[in-house]
């Protein structure tokens, strides 16, 4: 069996802790692929599979895409192009999904998680991606949805949140250079008050674990119909 992970900083798995190292060892016997790229977003994501078309062979592909073009305005620095409104959002994201569609048996689309642990800021913008995206799942056969701004909401709406949310290039690069193991990790997460992720986007040992454990349902569904 062979898996694709395709996504930004959350899929590459730096900064914070690595959900794709996790599943490789939880799953040994399957063949993962990690294509995730730092700063991705759906329209630079769009170019970078149009210039270099993927694999065909791949049983699953995740592809969790959509952070960036809310997070990147927040951003002092802007790496890649975001879109412009909801609509032309829409529009790259189906052209992505056509792309990685030919490629895999399935395709399991996931939703932007957070923008900050405070629930009532940003993740307004990521409710309405995610309603996109679902909606754009729903008009394909072999796709499914995975809501992971659900499942990381629900697990603060009882929780104590901070307004932290790193906003500074150089403090993200600080954070990739100098927080690479999970407990160092974890213990700065816990310094700036957050419970799910490093610094309001990247995930923490808890925040990974809930994308293994909702990956891992897909995963293990696809194995036992096949």
């Amino acid at each position: 069996m062979k898996i694709a992970f395709i996504g930004d900083s959350l899929t590459e798995g730096r900064p914070g802790v690595s959900f794709f190292n996790i599943l490789k060892k939880k799953y040994p016997d399957i063949k993962f692929v990690n294509l995730g790229k730092a700063g991705e977003t759906v329209k630079s994501l769009h170019t970078r599979l149009s210039k270099n078309k993927l694999d065909q062979d791949y049983d699953l592909t995740f592809l969790w895409i959509g952070v960036n073009d809310i997070y990147s305005r927040l951003l002092k620095v802007q790496a890649q192009p975001i879109t412009r409104n909801s609509e032309e959002f829409r529009e790259f994201y189906e052209h992505v999904l056509e792309l990685v569609m030919q490629s895999s048996k399935k395709v399991v689309v996931v939703s932007p998680a957070l923008i900050g642990e405070n629930i009532n800021s940003s993740n307004r913008g990521l409710l309405n991606l995610s309603l996109i995206i679902k909606e754009i799942s729903q008009e394909h056969k072999n796709t499914t949805f995975i809501d992971l701004h659900e499942a990381f909401t629900e697990q603060l709406e009882t929780l104590r949140t901070t307004d932290y949310l790193s906003t500074s290039v150089g403090r993200l690069v600080k954070d990739v250079f100098f927080y690479r193991s999970p407990k160092r990790v974890d213990r700065l997460a816990e310094e700036r008050g957050l419970h799910l992720t490093l610094d309001g986007i990247h995930l923490n040992s808890k925040g990974a674990n809930i994308v293994v454990d909702k990956y891992s349902q897909v995963i293990e569904g696809f194995q036992s119909n096949n």
